[in-house]
């Protein structure tokens, strides 16, 4: 449990973002973290630094909508703070901490206050031993960081763990949760760091968050972008209902036009899409491009528009509603999505 939200044990996959605000500026943060709830985000991380951001988690928590994870590297004493400080989670590698003692302090800390680590195996801070070890970043050691990291808390009684082993690379990625996956009943975070801007940021998270969805691996995600963190959450949202697991929200389908389109299809298609940001309604939508195949190819969705010249199809199901102006379609898409 994360706050009052559960990760793993057959729960439904949780979406993560972080905060890029200074932590100690509170009023920044809390702002950040109000948009981000507003999103779809479920769980949030905030960095934690140095002191004056650790002394700030407790009035943040205090007007956040959702809960609170601090992101410490290091400074084992930071965790102590945050924890005092009633943050919800802590990702920390125990290995980077210091001696046991410290790690058996943040370990009794947590475990007092019901409160889970996360272990946050990264290939860009990978062990040096490991590195030379298996010749560089590899699936296998980022399972064998895991692992050292999972033992160093199990050997203080601590098991509320959450683990994540993430690289840069999709297939070291996907190969290396796949190996966690079997070697252990640990909850997953899963995501790929550090993939660029949006464009082919949301590409490859797809790639490597969606795949290992759809084989069944992964209990909460983040989406890590260059970009306003709203985006990270947006592209979740999408990816899981990619991936058939989640339906909290309208689903676009839109032909990819051809030859027979004789309308503006992209903008149409555009337009519809901007405007079903204010819907939240479990339903599939479609923008098709031709009057004669439109209904029947969009059948599975529950509304939908096809265009023809001057004006177009209503459709609800693939049954024809009425006919409509082509500068009216939008609104009568609209109107009968109010409806249902």
């Amino acid at each position: 449990m994360v706050g009052k939200v559960p990760v793993g044990g057959g729960a439904p996959v949780t979406i993560q973002s972080m905060c890029n605000t200074r932590t100690n500026d509170v009023r920044a943060t809390v702002r950040q973290i109000a948009e981000l709830a507003a999103a779809g985000c479920q769980i949030i991380r905030v960095a934690v630094p140095d002191l004056a951001a650790a002394q700030a988690i407790g009035e943040i928590k205090k007007y956040s909508p959702i809960p609170l994870v601090v992101d410490i590297h290091f400074d084992y004493r930071l965790a102590l703070e945050c924890v005092e400080q009633g943050c919800d989670a802590v990702r920390i590698n125990p290995g980077n901490i210091g001696s046991p003692e410290r790690v058996r302090a943040v370990a009794d800390a947590c475990r007092e206050r019901g409160i889970p680590i996360r272990i946050g195996v990264n290939g860009g801070s990978l062990e040096k031993e490991l590195l030379e070890k298996y010749g560089g970043v590899t699936p296998e050691a980022l399972v064998e960081s895991a692992f050292g990291h999972i033992r160093l808390l199990e050997a203080c009684g601590f098991q509320d763990i959450c683990v994540s082993l993430k690289s840069s690379s999709v297939p070291v990625t996907m190969k290396a949760y796949e190996l966690m996956a079997r070697e252990s009943d640990y909850p997953l975070h899963i995501g790929v760091t550090e993939t660029g801007t949006p464009k082919m940021g949301i590409l490859k998270s797809a790639i490597g968050i969606g795949g290992l969805l759809a084989l069944g691996i992964g209990d909460t995600m983040r989406v890590s972008l260059s970009a306003d963190p709203v985006e990270e959450v947006y592209a979740a949202k999408d990816i899981l209902k990619a991936a058939g697991l989640r339906r909290d929200g309208p689903e676009l389908i839109s032909c990819p036009t051809c030859g027979r389109t004789q309308i503006n299809l992209i903008a149409l298609a555009n337009e519809v899409e901007e405007r079903l940001k204010a819907v939240d309604k479990p339903i599939t939508v479609a923008v098709m491009g031709c009057v004669v195949n439109g209904p029947g190819e969009a059948r599975a969705a529950d509304v939908g528009i096809a265009g023809g010249v001057g004006e177009g199809l209503l459709f609800k199901k693939g049954e024809i509603v009425k006919k409509v102006p082509q500068e009216a379609l939008v609104d009568e898409l609209f109107g009968l999505i109010e409806s249902l």
